[in-house]
């Protein structure tokens, strides 16, 4: 159990810390992250915007009662930029040798590793939602 405990910790620290220092250039305006988020066709309100979901995510990913909520978070939202990269992006943007790519996928792999590490936390939280839709 002590061995899942640190693996988990670990995992979130490093997701975290990773959603964490990428929020500087979106919610500074820096040039890589407009020119990212131009090419999406959604700039700035979703740099802004994602910005502020990996705020929560990388809180959520701290806190032990919320880190099911931050990986299942975390999986969508680097699931997303994944494909931005495949699709719209390319690997390798901005020059940056595919840095932003493997930093998605780093997130990506701890955050799916969290939801297998923490699924009792997301079963609990699953019946407790059913319950107060069913209780009204």
């Amino acid at each position: 159990m002590k061995k899942e405990l640190f693996i988990s910790w670990i995992l979130r620290i490093l997701a975290a810390i990773i959603l964490l220092q990428t929020l500087y250039f979106k919610f500074t305006g820096a040039a890589e992250s407009i020119e990212l988020f131009t090419k999406l066709g959604v700039e700035p309100v979703g740099r802004i915007g994602i910005g502020i979901i990996e705020l929560i995510t990388g809180i959520a990913l701290l806190i032990p009662k919320t880190v099911f909520i931050g990986a299942f978070l975390g999986t969508g939202i680097m699931l997303g930029a994944i494909l931005s990269h495949v699709f719209v992006l390319g690997i390798s943007s901005n020059g940056d040798g595919g840095l932003l790519f493997l930093l998605a996928i780093v997130v990506l792999i701890c955050s799916v590793s969290l939801l297998f590490l923490h699924k009792t936390k997301g079963i609990s939280l699953l019946h407790q939602l059913l319950y107060s839709i069913n209780k009204k």
